[in-house]
């Protein structure tokens, strides 16, 4: 089952118990029902889930939990589309029960310690719940001196690019994946726009030894490049350059720019402004990158924390854009050779 087939009632009806959703979802996950529904999950070494089934019998002797109980866990589980469940008869012992692929792994992810959701829960977002109608009207607000952009103090600042920083597993996982394509062993300089602390840039010097990167960011985050500089080692050949993309002209002579979940804060006239301002810094042949978290169901779905969150803040919104947007984008801004390269995160290349 898939929850975006119900109808909207039932898809309703979900929602409403969304805090009892997620006390199964964290107890299955501690319990370690989601390791024995898909085997070899944990280590990256799992069974094929579409034909491995676990029987409720098994289940129960192996947690230590009383079957008719568990059979309930596992219904909350199936009506969520996490498990399939096969049933003949009515010998509960013997139901059958698989997880569908991933769910271990998706369950650590949002669920686990070091979880982005987890993460957004600094945000003040509570300051908004039931007051939506207050917000839309405009009498309501989230007060800048509680997060507005550009952050209002040093603090503020490593507050939001250590949330970013918590997020960029899925763009590492992709630059790692294309960075014989993208740097080889040739002696590049990178400018990364926006490039909050620095983490980013490290793990590409990290892979790329002949790489030279520059974070392009506000003056305030001179110091987080700074520590991520020494904490990683590379001296050199993690620089700083202090400034801000929406005043003025951005650094130039790079032999390639990245742009890293940072256009879709932006209204469409800045994007392309931004790209425009890429295009002249860049050198001739130069390479732009565009990585963000382009518009999918499963992105959008993703994406609506920070959709309710800054329904409350006028400074910056975050959209989602589809690829073809970017590439519409970067042609008209005099970009030539727009590819897109696959990944958690997928990566758009374009040539100066």
């Amino acid at each position: 089952m898939n929850v975006t087939t119900l109808s909207p009632r039932a898809l309703l009806s979900l929602l409403a118990n969304g805090t009892k959703a997620m006390d199964v979802v964290e107890t299955a996950l501690r319990l370690g029902l989601l390791d024995a529904l898909e085997p070899g999950a944990e280590t990256g070494t799992r069974t094929d889930t579409r034909t491995d089934s676990v029987s409720l019998s098994d289940l129960s002797v192996r947690l230590g939990v009383v079957p008719g109980r568990l059979y309930k866990m596992l219904d909350c589980l199936e009506s969520l589309g996490f498990v399939h469940r096969e049933q003949s008869g009515d010998d509960l012992g013997l139901v059958r029960y698989r997880a569908v692929p991933g769910l271990r792994q998706a369950a650590e992810a949002v669920a686990g310690p070091g979880s982005l959701e987890r993460d957004r829960d600094r945000y003040p977002w509570r300051l908004l719940h039931g007051r939506l109608a207050d917000v839309l009207r405009g009498e309501m607000s989230i007060p800048a001196a509680t997060f507005g952009w550009p952050p209002r103090d040093e603090e503020r600042l490593a507050d939001f690019e250590q949330s970013m920083a918590a997020g960029l597993g899925p763009v590492i996982e992709t630059f790692r994946a294309h960075a014989g394509r993208l740097w080889g062993e040739r002696a590049l300089r990178l400018l990364d726009v926006g490039g909050g602390d620095g983490t980013l840039a490290a793990h590409l010097l990290a892979g790329s030894p002949a790489l030279q990167v520059d974070v392009f960011n506000l003056p305030a985050a001179e110091p987080l490049v700074g520590r991520t500089r020494k904490e990683s080692g590379l001296g050199g050949r993690l620089g700083f350059v202090a400034g801000d993309f929406l005043d003025g002209p951005l650094p130039d002579g790079y032999d390639a720019l990245s742009f890293v979940r940072v256009l879709h804060d932006w209204p469409v006239s800045t994007a392309r402004a931004l790209l425009r301002k890429a295009h002249a810094a860049l050198v001739p042949d130069g390479r732009i990158l565009i990585c963000e978290e382009f518009r999918t169901p499963d992105r959008l779905a993703g994406q609506f924390f920070w959709s309710y969150f800054l329904m409350g803040v006028d400074s910056c919104v975050s959209r989602l854009y589809e690829i073809e947007h970017y590439a519409r984008l970067l042609e008209e801004s005099g970009f030539r050779d727009v590819t897109v390269l696959p990944g958690p995160f997928e990566l758009i290349t374009a040539t100066r």
